[in-house]
């Protein structure tokens, strides 16, 4: 093609990034030692690393086709000891519901999944298009993909004074809007939410299952912040199993997609791109088409059974493993509540406590001369905003407005997800930075 008019019309209209990353990028890469002695299978020889790391080791080398990590994958959909070991997680994870490793497809990260399973819902134009629900704020990468995919997106929103909870009376003004411009098939569920923080309990779960079936939707659950949940007297619950557990009238057919990955949680290895997706009471000629996506490389593969079958009390490198895990948890967790308390301290902001993930979602409060500015340069006054922080500050956040954020209430999203003493230095630079903004006035 020799002009950008004969690029695809649905790409051309998709929803840019603001991708404040690019101006801060900073990259930081581990290796855990399994996954190393994986890469190296000389290492398998030295006797200085623990023997359950080199014993796990062969077990995964042995799972790939002559015995490297540089082999394809067995099938299109997943090493089959890989599925079947996430399978048990499931099962472990859900109180003994089972799951079944041909349920269980492998992918290039659990967005790569989503965007799988949106081009299998693809289909109409104008009133016939599907509609996918859509929560607001939702993740900031699912506009795009229902962009790029073809798909209306139908919003619901969440309601900040609530904290952030998935209210029904929503869901249905949102489904009855939806359906004058098109046909809503599906509704996205993000549960630990994505960017708030936000955890359903059983009954609200429940209330959605009973929405979705009653009106013929497909769930698209969302789940990957599931192992990192902090709020008090919170645990996550999927829906996988509060369907599993509501009768054979929603549990053998209301239909369910499930998505994890190992780029959250506090495995957190965005870059090796691995996730699965779990498809329930999907008819079976619809799931034979999931074979013809690419397959997930061999190596994030390995990562995911790993992630997902940390070592057991009686391996060696169970203690260390704890121990990281554990400060990992308390850190994430009193970074949460102090970022929290600090906000709320802070002129011109507010925030709503987070019970589980990496963000906080708090509100700021923009004085009129920088939504005026943002008006004169043609940005959203949000983006401005985080554009300046950085330039001023170092601090790099992001916009409401990448979350579905279309309204008056502006909103950042903060990561907490790191040492405390940097989470003071980036509190304290962002009170700074706001005060001086509103001293303007």
């Amino acid at each position: 093609m020799s002009t950008v008019q004969e690029v695809n019309s649905r790409v051309r209209g998709i929803r840019a990034p603001v991708n404040l990353q690019g101006l801060a990028a900073c990259i930081s890469e581990q290796i855990a030692q399994v996954m190393a002695v994986c890469l190296y299978p000389e290492l398998l020889k030295e006797k200085s690393l623990p023997l359950d790391v080199r014993q796990r080791a062969q077990k995964l080398l042995d799972m790939c086709s002559g015995g490297s990590v540089g082999s394809y994958s067995t099938t299109s959909i997943g090493l089959p000891e890989v599925q079947k070991s996430i399978s048990e997680f499931i099962t472990r994870r859900d109180g003994g519901v089972l799951s079944h490793p041909e349920d269980i497809i492998l992918t290039i990260g659990s967005q790569k999944g989503l965007s799988v399973f949106l081009n299998l819902l693809t289909s109409g134009e104008g009133k016939t298009q599907t509609g996918v629900l859509t929560p607001m704020p939702c993740p900031h990468t699912l506009p795009m993909l229902l962009d790029m995919t073809g798909l209306a997106l139908v919003p619901y929103r969440l309601f900040e004074e609530q904290g952030w909870a998935v209210n029904l009376d929503e869901l249905h003004r949102a489904l009855e809007a939806g359906r004058v411009h098109c046909e809503p098939k599906a509704i996205y569920i993000s549960n630990p939410g994505n960017p708030t923080g936000y955890v359903q309990d059983r009954e609200t779960i429940e209330k959605v299952i009973r929405f979705a079936a009653t009106n013929c939707l497909i769930i698209l659950a969302e789940e990957v912040h599931q192992g990192s949940v902090y709020g008090q007297d919170k645990e996550f619950i999927s829906y996988k199993k509060v369907l599993s557990e509501m009768g054979k009238t929603y549990a053998e057919t209301m239909e369910l997609v499930s998505f994890h990955s190992i780029s959250t949680a506090y495995i957190g290895e965005c870059g090796l791109r691995g996730g699965y997706m779990e498809v329930v009471n999907i008819d079976p000629a619809v799931k034979k088409c999931l074979n013809f996506t690419p397959s997930a490389p061999v190596l994030p593969q390995l990562a995911l059974e790993l992630s997902l079958n940390p070592p057991r009390p009686e391996d060696s490198s169970y203690n260390s493993y704890t121990q990281e895990i554990h400060h990992i948890e308390d850190t994430l967790s009193q970074n949460a509540k102090r970022a929290l308390e600090f906000l709320n301290r802070v002129e011109g902001m507010s925030c709503q406590p987070s019970m589980a993930g990496p963000f906080l979602y708090p509100r700021v409060h923009l004085p009129p001369h920088m939504v005026e500015e943002a008006k004169r340069l043609g940005v959203k006054a949000d983006v401005l905003y985080c554009q300046r922080l950085l330039e001023e500050e170092g601090i790099c956040v992001g916009a409401g407005c990448e979350n579905g954020q279309e309204d008056k209430n502006y909103h950042i999203r903060l990561c907490i997800m790191t040492p405390p003493s940097t989470l003071e230095e980036i509190l304290a630079r962002l009170r700074s930075f706001h005060h001086h903004l509103l001293e303007k006035l």
